[in-house]
């Protein structure tokens, strides 16, 4: 009798196991901590939104839209853009609707990147940008932000940028540090992309969570960086509703060709009803331009909060994060900190080492603020021990 063999598989990601993310929700439920580490709210997304998804499929729009998305919510998307920083895209051509903002990057990594390119990725990191990389055969070239303050170094990124660097991908708000790229930074990167080829991937998700009278600086808004850009954002983030995975990406006419090339081999087109209510939705400016004020509050809730322990609080200017370094508290490592933080003191956060591939250590943690008042305010009770 033959023996049953799997066979077996080189992997294409050897280096690649459970993310921190799920690890820390595991152990935050395990021990009944209240999980401020994943980055997702614990509140429901406005009922009116769900009223126009479910109206979408009583109405019968349950079938396959076009695979860039259905035209009235592209043509919502063009319209906000060109209002809030004054580039118009081309709906029909320009605007593709994409299954949240994870597919979004790989997509545009895979229609951009081929075997040897690099790209420039500035540490710390969202952890899938180099496993995007890796998966079409690039290299990644890693660019810390200067530590401590999250800057970007530029004189470090224009001697990163060679005669094979296809992309750098910008992120901001910032996933985990919470800081802000400026109008003269979009400057700065623009001048040192001028003489090249690079692409830039520009990672927006957060661009309606900006605090103390800031204005986002989208790389749409720049038009040298916007000729270059596949800019990209989410809905699951700016409505509360990030199980849904709906987000898009703005890119001009020749990059956004190349870009639906793959979109319609690896997803082909998005959930049909929950594009039509986005649209409908939309209309009404308000839900996204009232959302920086709407997390501003609980940001500050949160630093008041925390202001009453050891922590040190790092500046929050945008996005639904908040840093802190814990160095008055312990010597641990952040991984380390965050499981006694979590077994011990009943609250979830995440270690900032995970976000840079080597692991560097600042002593500094990343909770989510995305959360109930309630929510808040029993972490807060629990952190007061600190």
């Amino acid at each position: 009798m033959a023996i049953s063999r799997t066979p077996p598989l080189p992997s294409r990601l050897p280096h690649v196991g459970t993310t921190i993310f799920t690890v820390m929700s595991a152990l935050a439920q395990e021990h009944g901590a209240v999980n401020l580490g994943q980055g997702f709210p614990d509140f429901d997304g406005d009922p009116r939104l769900i009223d126009a998804v479910a109206d979408a499929m009583r109405a019968g729009l349950n079938q396959y839209p076009p695979m860039a998305g259905v035209p009235a919510l592209r043509e919502a998307v063009a319209a906000k853009i060109e209002a809030l920083y004054g580039h118009r895209y081309d709906p029909g051509r320009e605007i593709t609707i994409t299954a949240g903002a994870t597919q979004a990057i790989l997509t545009a990594i895979l229609a951009c990147v081929h075997p040897g390119d690099e790209v420039i990725v500035l540490e710390p990191c969202y952890d899938s940008y180099g496993p995007n990389i890796e998966l079409a055969g690039g290299t990644i070239v890693r660019v810390p932000l200067t530590p401590g303050t999250f800057r970007p170094d530029f004189d470090r990124i224009a001697a990163a940028i060679g005669p094979r660097t296809r992309a750098i991908i910008v992120n901001s708000p910032h996933n985990p540090s919470a800081t802000t790229w400026s109008r003269d930074d979009l400057e700065r990167l623009a001048t040192i992309l001028r003489p090249t080829d690079v692409l830039l991937i520009s990672d927006e998700v957060y661009e309606h969570m900006v605090y103390d009278g800031r204005t986002h600086a989208s790389a749409a808004s720049h038009p040298e960086l916007a000729a270059r850009a596949f800019v990209v954002s989410s809905f699951g983030k700016t409505y509360h509703v990030t199980g849904w995975k709906v987000g898009y990406v703005a890119a001009p006419g020749p990059l956004a060709d190349e870009f639906r090339k793959v979109h319609q081999f690896n997803v082909f087109t998005v959930n049909t009803p929950v594009q039509h209510g986005l649209a409908r939705f939309m209309v009404d400016p308000a839900p996204y331009l009232e959302l920086s004020a709407f997390y501003q509050r609980k940001r500050d809730l949160f630093r008041a909060g925390l202001a009453a322990t050891r922590f040190r609080l790092l500046p929050s200017e945008g996005s639904y994060f908040q840093c802190v370094d814990y160095s008055a508290i312990s010597d641990l490592t952040e991984a380390a900190f965050c499981r006694w933080l979590t077994t011990e003191v009943g609250v979830a956060a995440i270690p900032l080492s995970a976000f840079y591939a080597g692991g560097f250590e600042q002593r500094i943690v990343r909770f989510c603020f995305a959360k109930k008042d309630a929510t808040l305010d029993l972490a807060l009770e629990r952190l007061a021990r600190l």
